[in-house]
């Protein structure tokens, strides 16, 4: 059995009080995974879920991507996530998904965490994907949940399918949740079961449901799981209930600005973080729920970084969505 949980610490990252919990290794586990299951990192913080640059014939703009990753470097961003959804990761192969990461891993300072998404349908192909990260430098794993078989997807194989995954993860495991795109929310008693798992750190909860984001902080907090609020138009929200940072859309145009909104909630500076919310929610909903990652890339190029092309079949917006995308930017005093 494992003993107690303490906090490994990456960068400048402040510890949390240990928690002690019960999970039995199994026997895919290796003797060194289990003594380094003990240490847990503290992920809190902001992190953008970067897009993945193409060329005009859509093959990786690895140029452009580099160009990006020096301007988010000089933003106090945690770390960033790789290979999430808004980095079109389903369309990319799994060399490039792989190789992405390495770069990333090159480019960024060596004090920011690569959160890398590892997810895929099956469990075994999820055990390969997240050892190749972790190869490729990933601090953590970000896993979604899989989903073409939605209907079979209920806590009893989730829990077998993220605990098969963190039993052989190298690095620390971040549970994905976004029921927008799968189809299905991560139940939460699901979720209190697989946060016993000494190599599973946290959540990632893109539904927007509060009531349901602090129940599982409420009911997790004894083996200090990290929930992290999946956009920028809940993170105040997220912060009052005990997230501990987020992963935002939004951070990939206005980094900074969703910073200062971290800091204003860490510092509870509640009226002046209430007014900043509210004026990125607009924007942020253009680049996420109504739009999507056309829009992010559209307005990532307004604020100076390369967002370009889509991979098809993802189209670029229409002129009529451009305009309004402009809109929800400029009404909020954003451009």
């Amino acid at each position: 059995m494992f003993g107690v949980k303490t906090l490994r610490t990456v960068g400048p990252a402040v510890c949390r009080r240990g928690a002690s919990v019960l999970w039995k290794p199994t026997r895919t586990q290796s003797r060194t995974q289990s003594a380094a299951a003990g240490q847990r990192v503290d992920i809190g913080g902001i992190y953008p879920p970067i897009a993945t640059p193409f060329t005009q014939k859509e093959d990786v703009d690895y140029q452009k991507l580099d160009e990006n990753l020096q301007k988010y470097a000089k933003i106090p961003f945690k770390g960033l996530v790789v290979q999430g959804s808004n980095g079109e990761y389903p369309y990319l192969t799994e060399e490039e998904r792989v190789e992405v990461v390495r770069r990333v891993r090159l480019a960024l300072p060596t004090d920011k965490l690569v959160m890398a998404g590892s997810g895929c349908e099956s469990t075994k192909a999820t055990v390969v994907m997240t050892e190749r990260m972790a190869g490729a430098g990933a601090d953590l794993v970000l896993v979604v949940t899989p989903c073409f078989y939605k209907g079979m997807m209920d806590s009893r194989a989730l829990v077998h399918h993220f605990t098969q995954v963190a039993d052989s993860s190298p690095v620390p495991v971040v549970l994905y949740s976004v029921p927008a795109n799968t189809g299905l929310d991560l139940p939460v008693d699901a979720v209190v079961r697989l946060a016993q798992h000494p190599n599973i750190l946290g959540l990632k909860d893109s539904g927007g449901d509060i009531t349901r984001i602090a129940l599982i902080v409420h009911k997790t907090k004894p083996q200090d799981f990290q929930v992290l609020a999946g956009s920028a138009g809940f993170l105040m929200a997220a912060y009052s209930v005990g997230c501990v940072g987020g992963v935002c859309a939004l951070a990939n145009v206005l980094g900074r600005e969703v910073c200062e909104l971290e800091q204003l909630c860490v510092s509870g500076r509640w009226e002046e973080a209430s007014a900043l919310q509210q004026r990125l929610i607009e924007p942020n909903t253009a680049v996420t729920r109504k739009f999507g990652v056309p829009a992010l890339k559209q307005a990532m190029e307004w604020f100076g970084y390369h967002g370009g092309t889509c991979r098809s079949p993802l189209q670029p917006l229409s002129e009529a969505e451009s305009q309004q995308l402009r809109l929800d930017f400029s009404t909020n005093g954003w451009l």
